[in-house]
């Protein structure tokens, strides 16, 4: 067995969909089964509701998915998907609520499932816990949510936390493996504080697409994507977006990749979805260990539901991985793959896919080539914000105050201030005013 040939990681993450959602009709998957579909009962009238194809690209409702949620969808085990939807959005129709069940058929998503079957599939690579999106993105970032389970619930009641656990980034930082966060609008990663003695590693997707062009030796070693949460260009796959900008998404940064040999031969592209959004998974989530002592709100003992994980590089076969993952199994790769010191209990228990990038005395010379990009449509307008995007609007707040404290004396910073403050009172003001925001505390602190 050779030694690791990786030399670049390329991290994308998208949001809320389930395995069974977006990869379950591929072939050699444990996923939906034509023979046997599964149900959900219906609320209130106990009916099945069964899995089923859909072409939908959007889901008008956003499923619920907090702790409470997730714990009542997987009970049974995993039979009340439909019966949380339906609590929580009691005027749907039936082909709505069914919509929790559905499928993509294979080649329904032509750019998620072209790499799949083109690459490695991980079909037990789960969330990494029952919950909503900030606690698991603060695992794949630190392998801890420290103890925090629900979203910030609110604009003017956040809810907020000091989340200032260690990152891998401080560990990158401490071995000097250059890395780099790309980000479409808001990068939810700058939440958690230690983050911010690293701005100058956060850069926008332009800057990703130029790096991407250049000498490989002058592109990071670690680069994490996050993509567009707000507005009309919004591409991270949460409902109700257009699933085929998160395709757009993925299918730009395959190419990107791609089209640099020199870069592609060094390079492992992981394609990621944060938690399942409260759609139907049919593997029930197994044990846990848990990451350290903050287990008040929660204990920590159980992954979350099953999300989409591809393993993308031309040092892997095509194949399924069965081998059992979860968000953290990303950081003890990162860990063993550089030397870094360890990320607390979950990390150090998890299992590392390693093994399957060290297979090959070469790389493969049969990849797909450029991978046609699809066209999606804008964002629909909604009144309410989502979880996230109320979160960092709520979380911008905060940065609010650090950049007036910072220019307590300078009159028109705080001029500025109060426009921004004023204009976010306005009906779908809330986007735009936190992502200036957030550019003015990057300039602070530049």
């Amino acid at each position: 067995m050779m030694r690791d040939p990786v030399e670049h990681i390329v991290v994308l993450m998208l949001e809320n969909n389930s395995f069974d959602r977006m990869l379950g009709s591929l072939p050699g998957v444990e996923g939906v089964d034509p023979a046997n579909l599964k149900t959900n009962p219906d609320y209130p009238s106990g009916a099945p509701v069964s899995e089923r194809p859909t072409s939908a690209r959007s889901m008008p409702s956003d499923p619920e998915h907090e702790l409470d949620d997730v714990l009542d969808q997987i009970n049974g085990p995993c039979d009340g998907f439909v019966r949380d939807f339906a609590q929580h959005f009691p005027q749907t129709g039936l082909e709505q609520r069914s919509e929790i069940m559905a499928f993509y058929d294979r080649g329904a998503l032509p750019v998620l499932h072209t790499l799949a079957e083109s690459f490695a599939i991980c079909d037990h690579w789960f969330s990494s816990l029952p919950g909503p999106t900030w606690p698991n993105r603060f695992f794949v970032h630190s392998g801890t949510s420290l103890g925090h389970v629900k979203m910030p619930n609110g604009i003017f009641q956040p809810n907020l936390h000091l989340y200032d656990q260690p990152t891998v980034y401080e560990r990158l930082s401490d071995k000097g493996i250059d890395w780099a966060i790309y980000y479409g609008d808001f990068p939810q990663s700058i939440v958690m504080t230690r983050q911010w003695s690293h701005l100058d590693r956060y850069h926008r997707m332009e800057q990703f697409f130029e790096a991407a062009q250049g000498l490989p030796e002058k592109f990071p070693q670690y680069a994490f994507i996050e993509p567009t949460y707000f507005g009309a260009a919004e591409n991270d796959q949460h409902p109700p977006a257009d699933v085929f900008a998160g395709e757009a998404l993925l299918a730009r940064v395959y190419n990107a990749l791609r089209q640099n040999g020199a870069l592609w031969q060094k390079t492992l592209f992981v394609v990621l979805h944060d938690e399942h959004g409260g759609f139907y998974d049919h593997v029930a989530p197994p044990k846990a260990v848990p990451p350290d002592e903050h287990t008040k709100e929660f204990a920590f003992d159980q992954y979350g539901v099953r999300v989409p994980a591809i393993l993308i590089s031309p040092w892997i076969a095509p194949q399924v991985i069965k081998d059992e993952f979860d968000h953290t199994s990303l950081l003890k790769y990162v860990v063993d793959k550089w030397g870094l010191e360890e990320l607390g209990n979950r990390v150090a228990a998890a299992h590392s896919f390693g093994m399957y990038l060290t297979q090959r005395e070469a790389p493969r010379i049969d990849t797909p080539g450029i991978i046609a990009v699809p066209v999606a449509n804008p964002a629909p307008k909604t009144r309410d914000l989502n979880a996230n995007q109320n979160a960092l609007v709520a979380f911008s707040r905060f940065l609010e105050t650090k950049i007036a404290d910072a220019e307590a004396n300078n009159d028109d910073v705080l001029m500025e201030i109060g426009r921004r403050l004023v204009n976010s009172m306005k009906e779908g003001a809330h986007a735009e005013t936190a992502i200036a925001r957030l550019e003015n505390f990057l300039k602070l602190r530049a």
